[in-house]
């Protein structure tokens, strides 16, 4: 049986996580996961469970949440008629062949190296969200043919080696792509559903030691981390709905940016050993 001590401390820090990540989707519409990773690779260190594999927890365990998160985000935003079903039904099929590479690659790389990895892309992420301008364009249309398939398998991957749904990648290349903000950010929740279901599948099969393995831990994914996390996200995403309809969420996306790069490079420090 895991220790109940052990396991209130789990409870109480993941409850504070949780929280956090469902207000920042809600303001500022950026996935969980960006926020998830870090929070649980801090976590489940700081509860003794530092091994080989942390990084691979942690990635399996927010993609998990994000299965759930993407498929209400989906479903809402369906309502509203704001999926755009041609471009998800066109970069499907790249984005889970994508994401399947990506947990073959992740399961076998070791945790320092899946930090840098999430260090150096979070920068990027941090830095396109400080300094990005929405009248950036690559194009008039969403890319197809060849081009679609070498992108696509991208995104796929990239998502799962930072344990991130579809809204970090998605969103910004169909903005520049010309799609409109409101109906990639819903698409892009599609595409943080195809990405999450397989790369699981595949997570729960890796196999972690015990004595790294935090409790309740099945394959890679903690279960204890992820029914609270969906449980305080549902809570708290519509208090940040409701802060971003009170504010300009613009000078917030901006502290965020900031708060995302020193995050990622704190990620990187650690990864290099300094």
């Amino acid at each position: 049986m895991p220790d109940t001590m052990l396991l209130l401390q789990m409870l109480g820090l993941l409850m504070v996580i949780g929280a956090f990540a469902g207000v920042l989707a809600g303001l500022l519409g950026v996935g969980g996961g960006i926020v998830l990773v870090p929070a649980f690779f801090y976590a489940f260190q700081t509860l003794g469970y530092g091994g080989p594999q942390l990084m691979q927890m942690c990635l399996a365990t927010s993609l998990a949440t994000i299965i759930v998160t993407s498929v209400r985000s989906v479903l809402s935003h369906n309502k509203k008629g704001a999926v755009d079903w041609e471009i998800l039904r066109g970069w499907g099929p790249g984005i889970a062949v994508g994401a399947v590479l990506g947990v073959l690659v992740a399961s076998s790389l070791r945790s320092a190296t899946l930090q840098g990895l999430f260090g150096v892309l979070g920068v990027v992420i941090g830095l396109y969200l400080g300094l990005g301008k929405s009248e950036w364009r690559l194009g008039e249309t969403m890319p197809k043919g060849v081009r679609r398939a070498l992108i696509s398998p991208v995104v796929g991957f990239l998502s799962v080696l930072m344990g991130i749904g579809g809204g970090s990648f998605g969103v910004p290349l169909m903005s520049l792509y010309n799609t409109p903000i409101h109906r990639a950010v819903a698409t892009a929740a599609g595409f943080g559903v195809i990405i999450a279901v397989p790369s699981v599948l595949g997570f729960l099969m890796l196999p972690i030691e015990a004595a790294y393995r935090p409790p309740l831990t099945v394959g890679a994914v903690n279960l204890v981390a992820f029914a609270i996390v969906i449980a305080m996200t549902l809570i708290t995403a519509p208090w940040g709905v409701k802060l971003a309809h009170a504010m300009d969420p613009k000078p917030l996306k901006r502290v965020f940016a900031v708060f995302l790069t020193l995050v990622a490079l704190n990620m990187l420090r650690k990864a290099l050993g300094w």
